[in-house]
């Protein structure tokens, strides 16, 4: 796994963990929140909580997550530093 892989991971379980107790704390299940965003089960909700199998919320869900908790979405993003990385292709 390269650094960005490495980066990405680390950003994607952030958020993850970051929704995960966020909705805990508001007192909503997976399945509740599932639901309320009109999905017929909780994997999606399940699976990006834990970037299970690389599954992780888009910004749409992100979106939709800070509406039905009624948070910041910058709340997600807590605790993420971007690090500095060599972009060069060449």
């Amino acid at each position: 796994m390269n650094n960005l892989d490495e980066n990405l991971t680390k950003f994607y379980k952030t958020i993850g963990s970051n929704v995960k107790k966020i909705r805990e704390d508001r007192g909503l299940t997976q399945l509740e929140l599932s639901q309320q965003m009109n999905f017929n089960s909780v994997g999606l909700i399940g699976q990006a909580e834990i970037y299970y199998n690389k599954q992780h919320f888009s910004l749409k869900h992100l979106f939709m997550i800070a509406s039905i908790l009624e948070c910041s979405i910058e709340d997600f993003f807590e605790g993420i530093k971007v690090p500095p990385m060599n972009w060069d292709i060449n």
